[in-house]
């Protein structure tokens, strides 16, 4: 099987649930035709280079898919006659593509990013109560007046910290 990316620009004037059945249609052909959707990414309304059907604005999406020359042709020859679709690209991404390591590439990543994303949760929970446990008499009117005074004291003033220097010629 051979790897594949399709992108779309689809009329940005489309109702959601238009857009929705579109994409849906899409991503019926892949496995109509034999292949393995591999990921769906929608990029939403962007500016173009260039008007496309007297349009300045297109909403981009793109699908990342494995099959055979079958899917690309379905896809393109949908695409050509849908005229909500408003243009699109395909690009061969591999030619001998390993569908199975492919998808256990993606659910390794996720659970990669699932389990950095759940460490962080729980460090700002652990944070977030240790700062409300630690945080007595740390207003300046609670200290003791020896800690403010050796405070104050130890404090630079703003004439000690500007020193001008002038080059030597």
């Amino acid at each position: 099987m051979r790897r594949y990316e399709t992108i779309f620009i689809v009329d940005p004037d489309l109702p959601e649930e238009d857009r929705v059945s579109l994409l849906d249609r899409f991503k019926e052909i892949i496995p109509q035709q034999e292949g393995v959707l591999i990921e769906e990414d929608l990029w939403g309304v962007r500016k173009l280079a260039y008007d496309v059907k007297k349009k300045p604005r297109g909403f981009y999406a793109r699908l990342d898919y494995c099959g055979t020359a079958k899917v690309v042709d379905e896809l393109e020859r949908f695409s050509r006659i849908d005229d909500r679709v408003m243009k699109y690209l395909t690009v061969q991404l591999d030619a001998d593509a390993d569908v199975e390591k492919i998808q256990a590439d993606i659910a390794a990543a996720k659970a990669a990013v699932a389990e950095q994303q759940a460490p962080t949760a729980e460090t700002t929970a652990e944070a977030t109560t240790d700062a409300a446990t630690t945080d007595t008499a740390t207003t300046p009117a609670e200290q003791p007046a020896e800690t403010a005074a050796a405070t104050d004291s130890a404090a630079p003033t703003p004439e000690t910290e500007v020193k001008e220097t002038t080059p030597e010629s």
